[in-house]
């Protein structure tokens, strides 16, 4: 049975993608293809079918992650068939608990950063790159992969338990 992961932030355009790319190369280096999978979404449908943010690519590429995206807004029914939602900051996490059916679903929303034992538990949350330059990007980039390794821990242990 495939473990299913949604990224989510506003638009779909920046953050998110960056983390379903970075969780893609993840998931394919430790072996897991097949048995994991990731997408994005949005809170907001401002850029529903829009590919992701130019800077988002151009740092994906320097550091060696692909990623063929196209923005989409998240619909509440796509709980039923997640694992476990993703959201990139605060305010995405209460938009999407508000959005979960039900108090499972709820508990099926995390920050990203929660997976990084290093972050300041005060402040999880991944910047908005959008407004700003390309050392937006690349910091947005270097949180992304540090909660990743954490994450991609936590989604073994689910998969493998599974198995077992």
């Amino acid at each position: 049975m495939t473990y299913r992961v949604c990224f989510v932030c506003t638009g779909n355009i920046c953050r998110s993608p960056m983390a379903e790319a970075v969780f893609h190369a993840r998931v394919a280096d430790a072996g897991l293809d097949g048995l994991v999978e990731a997408d994005s979404a949005g809170t907001g449908g401002w850029h529903e079918g829009e590919g992701a943010d130019p800077r988002t690519m151009a740092v994906l590429a320097e550091n060696g992650y692909g990623l063929d995206h196209t923005a989409r807004r998240f619909q509440p029914s796509w709980f039923s068939r997640l694992d476990l939602v993703v959201a990139l900051d605060a305010g995405h996490l209460r938009a999407l608990r508000r959005l979960a059916p039900t108090e499972q679903d709820a508990a099926k929303v995390r920050l990203l950063r929660s997976y990084d034992p290093a972050a300041d538990r005060a402040d999880l949350d991944v910047p908005d790159p959008y407004y700003g330059g390309a050392d937006g990007f690349e910091e947005c980039l270097e949180m992304v992969e540090a909660a990743s390794t954490g994450l991609l821990a936590a989604v073994r242990e689910q998969v493998e338990g599974r198995a077992a």
